[in-house]
C-alpha cells in the first residue's frame, strides 16, 4: 500500500493548508490568493466592491465561471468548498436578496470566518455549513445551481462529488465550476503525494477522465474552456504544469 494515496493524511494536509489561507492570506502558498488574482481571472471589480475584503483576501480560486453559471434572482445556489466565502458572496450579488446561497466546506476555520463575514456584512441570504462535498448534508433537488472553484481536484472521490452535486440539484439544474486538470497522466509519485494534492496538483485528472466522470454522474457537458490567466507560483507546482500539462479549466453542465 506504500504507493497509494493516504487519504487521511490528504485530509489533514488540505485542512491545514486552507486553515492557513483562512487566517493568513498573505502567507506563501503554491498558488496565488487575493483581489489581483480574482480580477485577472475575470471577476467584475464593481461586484467585488460589495464582497467582504477579508473573503477576497483569502480567495484561492483557479478560474472564473460565473458567466457560464448565469445565476438569476430567486435561485438557490450551492458552493462546494466555499472557503472564506468569496464565491458565495459573489453569487449572492447575482441571485440578489430574493435568492439564497449555501456554502459547504470541511475546514472549520473557513466556515467560522465565512459565517462571521456574512453576519458582519449583512448577507442574510448566505449561510455556511461544515461538511464534505462527497457527502452533502442537503435534501435531493434543493438547488438550482451548484458552483465550485479549485476544490474538486482535492477530492480523492470525484465520482462521489459529482453524483452528490447531481442529487441535490433540481431537474435541469446547472453545474458551473473552475478546476485543475492535466493533459497527461500524472505519475504515481505525484498522485500519491499528499502535499501536491493539497497544492491542487496531485489530484488533477486528465481532461477526458474528468469530463467522463461528470457525464457518468448524470450531467450533460455544455461548455469547457481553458483559463490561460491562471498560473501556479511555486517552482514545484510550475514544473508539474510544464511537464504534465496541468492547467485550469472552467466548465458548465446541466443535470439530465
Amino acid at each position: 500500500m506504500s504507493n497509494s494515496l493516504d487519504t487521511k493524511k490528504l485530509e489533514r494536509e488540505v485542512k491545514s493548508m486552507y486553515q492557513e489561507v483562512a487566517v493568513s492570506a498573505d502567507a506563501e502558498f503554491h498558488f496565488e490568493t487575493g483581489r489581483d488574482l480574482a480580477e485577472r481571472l475575470g471577476y467584475d471589480p464593481d461586484t467585488l466592491t460589495y464582497v467582504p475584503d477579508e473573503a477576497i483576501d483569502s480567495f484561492a480560486g483557479v478560474g472564473y465561471y460565473f458567466d457560464l453559471a448565469a445565476l438569476e434572482p430567486r435561485e438557490r445556489v450551492l458552493d462546494l468548498g466555499s472557503g472564506s466565502g468569496m464565491d458565495s458572496f459573489y453569487a449572492a450579488m447575482n441571485v440578489t436578496e430574493t435568492g439564497a446561497v449555501t456554502g459547504v466546506d470541511m475546514t472549520p476555520q473557513q466556515v467560522e470566518k465565512a459565517t462571521s463575514l456574512a453576519a458582519d456584512n449583512g448577507f442574510h441570504n448566505v449561510t455556511f455549513r461544515e461538511g464534505y462535498i462527497e457527502e452533502l448534508p442537503f435534501e435531493d433537488g434543493s438547488f438550482d445551481a451548484v458552483i465550485s472553484n479549485g476544490v474538486i481536484n482535492l477530492s480523492a472521490e470525484k465520482d462521489r462529488v459529482f453524483e452528490e452535486a447531481n442529487r441535490v440539484l433540481k431537474p435541469d439544474g446547472r453545474l458551473a465550476l473552475s478546476d485543475i486538470i492535466s493533459e497527461r497522466q500524472l505519475p504515481e509519485s505525484i498522485k500519491t503525494d499528499a502535499d501536491l494534492w493539497a497544492a491542487c496538483i496531485g489530484g488533477a485528472e486528465q481532461t477526458d477522465d474528468y469530463t467522463g466522470t461528470i457525464e457518468a454522474a448524470g450531467f450533460e457537458l455544455l461548455e469547457l474552456r481553458e483559463n490561460t490567466q491562471y498560473e501556479f507560483i511555486s517552482e514545484q507546482a510550475a514544473n508539474a504544469c510544464g511537464k504534465y500539462g496541468v492547467k485550469s479549466i472552467s466548465l458548465s453542465a446541466r443535470k439530465q
